[in-house]
């Protein structure tokens, strides 16, 4: 992942509503939901929440797919992965026993609890 790509990512998740978004789509891996659901869920009107899901679509925080007359968005899981490595790819300055404790806590993650809290 370069810079460009990186700062461009992180764009679309500094809005309030999108990383609302993305963060009820992750508690709801692998099945997604509607964009209905999630305006729903969020108290958006659907017009808006499309237009968050479409930012966060071409920043690949989501992905989607058609089901009959809905459209199911998904968490993109796969960006996750790249940009927790492209933050992580110089771990330490080269001393990667120093980043255990950020490792763990990657291994016991709980992401209903952490919604709750931050709901």
């Amino acid at each position: 992942m370069e810079i460009m790509n990186a700062t461009a990512s992180f764009a679309a998740l500094s809005q309030d509503t999108r990383l609302k978004a993305f963060r009820l789509l992750v508690s709801h891996e692998p099945d997604g939901l509607p964009a209905g659901e999630i305006a729903r869920q969020l108290g958006v009107p659907h017009n808006t929440m499309s237009a968050h899901l479409a930012v966060l679509a071409r920043a690949e925080w989501v992905v989607s797919q058609r089901q009959s007359r809905q459209i199911i968005y998904r968490a993109s899981l796969k960006q996750v992965e790249e940009v927790v490595q492209f933050l992580l790819k110089d771990c330490c300055a080269g001393h990667p026993e120093l980043c255990h404790s950020l490792l763990d806590s990657l291994s016991t993650c709980d992401i209903n609890s952490s919604n709750q809290s931050d709901s």
